[in-house]
Formats: structure tokens, C-alpha cells, sequence
């Protein structure tokens, strides 16, 4: 089965959306809203905006979008061109589902650790 193909079982170029292609681009790059919104530096109120169809991403987004998904600009704008990779293994998927939850667990982490040395830096000035 040809990419062609595949892509076409889950969108049709003339009735698909802006919003349409950057969930199924989002979701074959393996990534759920969170992790787009936290590579994208937005949040997850905005993408959700975007796929909803409510809202839409300056240029600049757009285009960090599709490099983010590796689509074409093109693809992502008109449903035209090179859209998302299907040659993806459920493996391939696996690891990037860990890699989004390993982001999110030092994202965590660095918060958490943030919070403890502002906590430390107090007391150390209440000492003084």
C-alpha cells in the first residue's frame, strides 16, 4: 500500500479542514495536544482551538507546525502535498509516547526542584 493510500483512509483533501490535517499530522507523529502545545511553547487551550477549527496560528506557528509534524507547509495549509509519514511501527509510536512522558516527568521535576530553592533561598534570608 502506497502513502497516497494509507493517507487517504483517514481524510479527504477537498472536505478536511486546517483543523483536521493538524490532528491527524499530530496524531501520527505520535504526539497527543499536550506535548504539541509543549514543543510549541502555547498552550493547550490554543491547539485545541486550532483543531477545533475556532481559532487559527499566525504564519510563523503554522510553519514551526509543520516542521514540528514533518508535513509540508503546503500539505498542512491545503491538504496538497506531503502529509504525515504512515510508515510509522506501533513501536516507533511506543517510544515516542515514553519520550512525551519522560518531557513531561523532568518538566515536572524542574517545577518541583524551582520551588524547593525558592523555599531554601527564604529561610537562608531569614537567617541573615
Amino acid at each position: 500500500m502506497d502513502e497516497t493510500t494509507e493517507t487517504a483512509d483517514w481524510y479527504d483533501p477537498a472536505a478536511t479542514t486546517f483543523g483536521d490535517r493538524l490532528t491527524g499530522a499530530r496524531e501520527a507523529a505520535g504526539l497527543d495536544v499536550e506535548g504539541l502545545a509543549e514543543r510549541l511553547g502555547v498552550k493547550v487551550k490554543t491547539i485545541r482551538g486550532w483543531e477545533g477549527d475556532r481559532t487559527e496560528p499566525r504564519a510563523n506557528r503554522v510553519s514551526m507546525l509543520a516542521g514540528i509534524l514533518n508535513v509540508s507547509l503546503v500539505w498542512l495549509m491545503t491538504g496538497v502535498g506531503k502529509g504525515p509519514a504512515t510508515t510509522e511501527t506501533p513501536r516507533d509510536g511506543e517510544m515516542l509516547e515514553e519520550v512525551g512522558r519522560l518531557a513531561r516527568e523532568a518538566a515536572g521535576l524542574t517545577d518541583r526542584l524551582r520551588m524547593l530553592e525558592t523555599r531554601l533561598r527564604a529561610r537562608l534570608e531569614e537567617d541573615r
